[in-house]
């Protein structure tokens, strides 16, 4: 399932950027953001810390540079 969700935003990624190509407001871009949040957290965590960032993206937040949280380890 995490190859799937990484796709989906590979496909947005190639789909979308051509035509909005450095209009985002946040470091790494949503996108970038969202493959990363998988890739470490997996499928659950990092749909939702991709929704937060999502979320985020509007005229009165001011973006900046917003890493993907590090994983906490479990005892």
């Amino acid at each position: 399932m995490n190859r799937v969700l990484i796709a989906l935003v590979r496909f947005y990624q190639v789909a979308h950027l051509p035509f909005y190509s450095n209009v985002c407001r946040f470091e790494p871009s949503c996108s970038n953001y969202a493959i990363e949040a998988l890739k470490t957290h997996g499928n659950l965590k990092g749909f939702w810390l991709s929704i937060k960032r999502v979320s985020k993206c509007h005229p009165f937040h001011k973006g900046g540079f917003d890493p993907v949280p590090v994983k906490e380890k479990q005892l």
